[in-house]
């Protein structure tokens, strides 16, 4: 009997030992991690350059309080990220992870507000459906009912706008038209809610979770920023998982070229070392906050010297072994290979995301993108037969937590060619003894 608890009571089996892109449990089966965990173990399992920097890192010093003293691996860190962020994205500020990173923006946007003489501007807008975090700050920004819906007399709840899915409004993401159309959605709530009163804008440049590696319509995130700059609102960036190299650059917001004025980092940028987070933010906002007194917030593990050893040994092993490259050359191949299941399987409806952030979604009809019956629980249905298969993927549900069964594969960046074969034998067993089950059931067509 364990007296660990956490979201799920479902058996699992007892970790051994983990390497690559592979874990084994006690009784010796080999799982594929298909997910990175929660896409987290971005560069692998085990490797021995990192590990040999954290038992470097140990015998010298493992915890340093941020007030007592500087330390060297957390000033090489903040170097490493700064030079890998776009220009003007100087300063860093450490944390243990996503929720935090996310926190951490939020309040430094609002301090910069009120030392700016703005202090009328308080309201986050974001996305609907979008995950932010856990913590009560992050999940008032979060659109997610099932996570949200216990929660909400506990929060200041923040306002939203639909987030632009493309597929499932009948859309052409393709024309820079229908990236207008969804940005013109934020402008028009900005109006709503009083440009005065808006602090800033967040979103996720490819998708998390709560949306399945979402990519943005053509002309998106750069009429997004021009809304923002019009406004005087701060965009933040939620990069904690589309951040690290995972999608073919390291950070998402590359792909478009589109700088925000704060961005949060977190999961791959550890790679599950250890509890690693950042909050980057452009110099002109934190030198006001600075010189007003201080940045009022802080957490006791921040830039922890264990914890920055591994990150900058993490970001180093990405370099060296050219990850990213591998994440788009691998990425392309697996999204390829998804996408031709289409042919087999008529209730795969989209396959989406970029470079190792991919995700496909069920549907009942592909015409209608209708989701399956919500009473189906495909979402985890299929996840356990994959598991049976000792594959692990991830998946959430699409339409706000309600409905809607996507399920995200994002394996880590030094995924191999015959890997993916591997990855896809076993999700192509795990799929076809979904469809036996439910289309003699009459459950799917």
């Amino acid at each position: 009997m364990s007296h660990l608890f956490y979201l799920s009571t479902a058996a699992r089996p007892m970790l051994d030992r983990a390497e690559g892109i592979y874990i084994w449990d006690t009784a010796g089966r080999r799982f594929i991690d298909g997910s990175s965990g929660a896409m987290v173990s971005n560069i692998g399992h085990s490797n021995p350059r990192v590990l040999a920097a954290m038992k470097a890192q140990m015998d010298r010093a493992t915890f340093g309080y941020r007030l007592h003293f500087e330390t060297e691996p957390g000033e090489r860190l903040a170097e490493k990220v700064a030079s890998l962020c776009p220009a003007g994205m100087e300063k860093v500020f450490f944390v243990s992870g996503g929720s935090e990173a996310l926190e951490s923006a939020v309040k430094l946007a609002r301090q910069y507000a009120v030392v700016t003489g703005q202090g009328a501007r308080w309201k986050v807008i974001s996305r609907f459906p979008c995950y932010h975090g856990s913590t009560l700050g992050a999940l008032s920004l979060t659109g997610y009912d099932p996570l949200t819906d216990p929660f909400r007399p506990l929060m200041v709840e923040m306002p939203k706008i639909p987030a632009p899915r493309a597929y499932l409004d009948g859309l052409d993401m393709d024309d820079p038209a229908t990236g207008e159309h969804y940005a013109a959605m934020l402008e028009a709530k900005i109006l709503a809610e009083g440009p005065d009163t808006v602090l800033a804008f967040i979103q996720e440049p490819v998708g998390g979770a709560s949306t399945g590696a979402l990519v943005p319509p053509a002309g998106y995130m750069q009429a997004v920023r021009r809304i923002c700059d019009r406004y005087g609102i701060l965009l933040i960036h939620d990069e904690v998982m589309s951040g690290g190299g995972r999608v073919g650059a390291f950070l998402g917001g590359d792909l478009w070229g589109v700088v925000p004025d704060i961005l949060a980092i977190s999961k791959g940028f550890g790679a599950g070392y250890a509890p690693l987070g950042a909050m980057v933010a452009q110099e002109r906002i934190v030198d006001a906050v600075q010189g007003a007194g201080g940045f009022l917030h802080g957490h006791t593990y921040a830039g922890n010297p264990l914890a920055c050893s591994a990150g900058l040994a993490v970001l180093e092993e990405i370099e060296r072994q050219d990850m990213m490259a591998n994440c788009r050359h691998v990425g392309t191949l697996l999204k390829a290979r998804l996408e031709a299941l289409m042919q087999r399987f008529g209730f795969i409806g989209d396959v989406r995301g970029k470079g190792l952030l991919l995700a496909f979604e069920l549907v009942a009809d592909r015409q209608t993108m209708a989701p399956l019956p919500p009473d189906l629980r495909a979402f985890n249905t299929l996840v356990e037969l994959a598991y049976e298969e000792q594959l692990i993927i991830y998946s959430r549900r699409t339409r706000g937590g309600r409905s809607g069964d996507h399920f995200l594969l994002c394996p880590p960046m030094i995924t191999t060619e015959p890997q993916v074969d591997e990855i896809m034998e076993k999700l192509t067993r795990a799929l076809t003894r979904f469809a036996d089950a439910h289309v003699q059931a009459g459950q799917l067509a």
